[in-house]
Protein backbone atom coordinates (compact mmCIF):
# COMPACT_ATOMS: atom_id res chain seq x y z
CA UNK A 1 0.00 0.00 0.00
CA UNK A 2 1.64 3.36 -1.28
CA UNK A 3 -0.57 5.94 0.84
CA UNK A 4 -0.85 4.51 4.52
CA UNK A 5 -2.10 8.25 5.72
CA UNK A 6 -5.14 7.75 3.90
CA UNK A 7 -6.36 5.30 6.27
CA UNK A 8 -6.45 7.94 8.78
CA UNK A 9 -9.81 8.49 7.23
CA UNK A 10 -11.22 5.68 8.37
CA UNK A 11 -10.92 7.52 12.03
CA UNK A 12 -13.43 10.06 10.27
CA UNK A 13 -16.24 7.50 11.03
CA UNK A 14 -15.65 7.72 15.15
CA UNK A 15 -17.24 11.27 14.89
CA UNK A 16 -20.76 9.75 14.65
CA UNK A 17 -20.30 7.97 17.95
CA UNK A 18 -20.56 11.90 19.09
CA UNK A 19 -24.48 11.16 17.42
CA UNK A 20 -25.30 8.19 18.99
CA UNK A 21 -23.56 8.67 22.73
CA UNK A 22 -24.58 12.50 22.50
CA UNK A 23 -20.84 13.40 23.25
CA UNK A 24 -19.57 16.51 20.97
CA UNK A 25 -16.04 15.59 21.60
CA UNK A 26 -15.91 12.75 19.12
CA UNK A 27 -17.19 15.46 16.13
CA UNK A 28 -13.57 16.55 15.71
CA UNK A 29 -12.83 12.67 13.88
CA UNK A 30 -14.92 14.23 10.94
CA UNK A 31 -11.73 15.71 10.16
CA UNK A 32 -10.27 12.89 9.22
CA UNK A 33 -12.59 12.03 6.06
CA UNK A 34 -10.98 14.67 3.40
CA UNK A 35 -7.31 13.52 4.27
CA UNK A 36 -5.71 13.95 1.03
CA UNK A 37 -1.60 13.60 1.60
CA UNK A 38 0.63 15.77 -0.82
CA UNK A 39 4.21 15.73 -0.93
CA UNK A 40 4.88 18.58 1.85
CA UNK A 41 2.51 17.24 4.47
CA UNK A 42 4.22 13.46 4.12
CA UNK A 43 7.67 15.28 5.00
CA UNK A 44 5.85 17.16 7.30
CA UNK A 45 4.38 13.98 8.64
CA UNK A 46 8.40 12.27 8.72
CA UNK A 47 9.53 15.50 10.63
CA UNK A 48 7.04 14.99 13.13
CA UNK A 49 7.84 11.66 13.75
CA UNK A 50 11.24 12.15 14.08
CA UNK A 51 10.95 15.02 16.59
CA UNK A 52 8.99 12.73 18.77
CA UNK A 53 10.59 9.52 18.27
CA UNK A 54 13.83 11.22 19.54
CA UNK A 55 11.94 13.16 22.91
CA UNK A 56 10.69 9.29 23.65
CA UNK A 57 14.26 8.31 23.34
CA UNK A 58 15.40 11.05 25.84
CA UNK A 59 12.32 10.65 28.44
CA UNK A 60 11.94 6.74 28.70
CA UNK A 61 16.07 5.78 30.11
CA UNK A 62 15.70 9.20 32.26
CA UNK A 63 13.06 8.09 33.44
CA UNK A 64 14.18 4.09 34.19
CA UNK A 65 17.41 5.67 35.68
CA UNK A 66 15.12 7.88 38.13
CA UNK A 67 13.03 4.47 39.13
CA UNK A 68 16.47 2.48 39.71
CA UNK A 69 17.73 5.18 41.96
CA UNK A 70 15.12 5.60 44.37
CA UNK A 71 13.38 2.43 44.07
CA UNK A 72 10.05 3.40 42.85
CA UNK A 73 9.28 0.79 40.38
CA UNK A 74 6.20 1.68 39.71
CA UNK A 75 7.88 4.47 37.95
CA UNK A 76 8.68 2.11 35.17
CA UNK A 77 4.69 2.08 34.16
CA UNK A 78 3.77 4.97 34.68
CA UNK A 79 7.30 6.24 32.47
CA UNK A 80 6.25 4.24 29.95
CA UNK A 81 2.55 5.34 29.91
CA UNK A 82 3.97 9.24 30.19
CA UNK A 83 6.48 8.15 27.37
CA UNK A 84 3.60 7.21 24.92
CA UNK A 85 1.34 10.26 25.71
CA UNK A 86 4.60 12.32 25.52
CA UNK A 87 4.95 10.94 21.92
CA UNK A 88 1.47 11.36 20.55
CA UNK A 89 1.33 14.59 22.12
CA UNK A 90 4.50 16.00 20.49
CA UNK A 91 3.72 14.67 17.38
CA UNK A 92 0.73 16.48 17.26
CA UNK A 93 2.42 19.80 18.26
CA UNK A 94 5.13 19.47 15.59
CA UNK A 95 2.62 18.25 12.75
CA UNK A 96 0.76 21.60 13.26
CA UNK A 97 3.69 23.41 13.46
CA UNK A 98 5.07 22.51 10.39
CA UNK A 99 1.63 22.74 8.37
CA UNK A 100 1.29 26.15 9.80
CA UNK A 101 4.78 27.41 9.64
CA UNK A 102 6.41 25.49 6.57
CA UNK A 103 9.31 23.62 6.20
CA UNK A 104 11.59 26.35 4.91
CA UNK A 105 12.97 27.51 8.49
Amino acid sequence: MNNRISLLGLLGFAGFLGLLTDNPGFYGFFGYLNITPDERFMENVHRAVAGAFFAGLVLYPLVVAVAAVTKFFQAYAVGFSLNFALQIFLFSVLLTWYEQHGTDQ
